[in-house]
């Protein structure tokens, strides 16, 4: 995977202005961690499932869904928590830690024999990747400081997400016709290892000494308040509700289209949930060339619109073509929504500021999850898929109007004050758009 993601971002550096990250050696070894531990953690979603049924039986469902919970709930509220926590630690061996502390959690899942045990494993890697990915993705802005090549990095970011969703399936489906899935954690446990070393092996920017905030709470809700008060922030807030809205239809409905509603086999499953991620993968390749052109506040709300005009079409959906098509258009909207995220915060706050911000960001935007799964699911048993596609399609207008209004158009680009380092980017982005 890192092999071809490399060849796609040569491709478009080739075509495009601003130099390739992966031509970063310290960027692209940080890539390949987020890379290796993103396959690992697909492995061990499958895995998971698997153990369920073991220890559970019939009621594997609720032990999953208890999970997925678990997880949701520590990345809402253990991510600005622990961001504030390590903040006057060296970079590097935070983000070390925190991969070790997921290893251990992972490779001591196939040793549980209750189902609370899952549980309290489940909250620990969660944890670990509450407080890893709001600093890891703080961190990015100080290996690459110019702007162009930060944004190509955003796009390798949403492609690698987008590829690990698509491909760990497949993968654990091989290593299954040769391990347990016991196997599958092994593999997880390992993929954590790789991303540490990996990590150990870059030299990171160091920290700024951070601005003494008062109290511990203050500390630890700095970055939130500060988020609240950005009027762009703000206006990307409201966003990724509707990102939340639409991706909560498709990741939990999918299924139900497909199999009830169409009466389509399993596989056509995987090939739906496909094409959502090709529409999100086409649009993330495009758009470092868009964001050359165009300010992220039209586009991001375009990419808003999208998500709306695409749950208003799955109201009508009553064909597997069309199904395809609409959820390649969701997939695109999501991807001109969330992949310019970064830059937003990027520019909203000080190297001091910058990880509390990723937090608040990555606290929030599971915030919208938390609260969207439950309505595609429960809602959609109850009064049906069209009725639903309907309702959500309505929380996302409401959503992307908000961010209109809340979100002045002058006000996307304006970056706060930097180090000298990045005045120039700052000056560059306040003029180019």
């Amino acid at each position: 995977m890192v092999v071809g993601l490399a060849g796609l971002a040569r491709n478009r550096v080739a075509r495009g202005r601003g130099h390739g990250p992966l031509a970063d050696a310290t960027y692209r070894r940080l890539f390949g961690a987020q890379v290796v531990a993103l396959v690992g953690t697909g492995l061990t979603t499958v895995a998971l499932t698997l153990l369920a049924y073991d220890l559970a039986g019939g009621g594997a469902g609720a032990v999953v869904g208890i999970a997925l919970a678990l997880k949701m709930v520590v990345y809402v509220f253990g991510s600005p928590l622990l961001v504030a926590l390590t903040a006057g630690l060296p970079r590097r061996r935070v983000l070390v830690g925190l991969d070790l502390l997921r290893a251990a959690a992972v490779a001591a899942m196939p040793f549980v024999t209750e189902v609370w045990q899952v549980y309290v494993l489940i909250v620990l890697v969660n944890a670990g990747s509450a407080g890893f990915t709001p600093t890891f993705q703080a961190t990015i802005p100080d290996v690459l400081p110019d702007e162009p090549t930060y944004t190509r990095a955003l796009s390798l970011s949403r492609l690698a997400y987008e590829l690990e969703a698509l491909l760990s399936p497949a993968l654990a489906a091989v290593l299954l016709a040769f391990v347990s899935y016991d196997g599958l954690f092994a593999a997880n446990g390992a993929a954590f290892l790789v991303s540490a070393a990996l990590v150990l092996s870059t030299t990171l920017p160091a920290r700024r000494q951070a601005r003494d905030d008062g109290t511990r709470s203050r500390r630890v809700t700095a970055g939130l308040r500060r988020y609240l008060a950005t009027p762009r922030l703000r206006g990307l807030l409201a966003l990724n509700v509707a990102a939340a809205a639409a991706s909560a239809m498709v990741i939990v409905n999918t299924v139900v289209y497909v199999r009830d509603q169409l009466g389509r086999d399993a596989g056509d499953v995987a090939w739906a949930l496909g094409a959502s991620g090709a529409g999100a993968m086409v649009v993330a390749l495009a758009l470092p060339r868009l964001l050359d052109r165009i300010a992220d506040r039209p586009a991001m709300l375009a990419g808003g619109a999208l998500l709306v005009a695409g749950l208003l079409a799955a109201a009508l959906v009553d064909g597997f073509g069309a199904l395809i098509a609409v959820w390649a258009a969701i997939g695109a909207g999501l991807s001109l929504v969330q992949t310019p995220a970064g830059r937003l915060i990027n520019r909203s706050g000080d190297e001091t500021e910058r990880p509390g911000l990723f937090a608040a960001q990555f606290s929030l935007s599971h915030l919208g999850w938390l609260a969207t799964y439950p309505v595609a699911g429960v809602v959609g048993s109850l009064i049906g898929l069209p009725a639903t596609a309907l309702l959500l399609a309505g929380v996302a207008a409401a959503a992307v109007a908000v961010a209109a209004v809340v979100w002045p158009a002058g006000d996307g680009d304006a970056a706060a004050p930097r180090s000298r380092r990045r005045r120039r980017w700052a000056g560059r982005a306040a003029v180019s758009h």
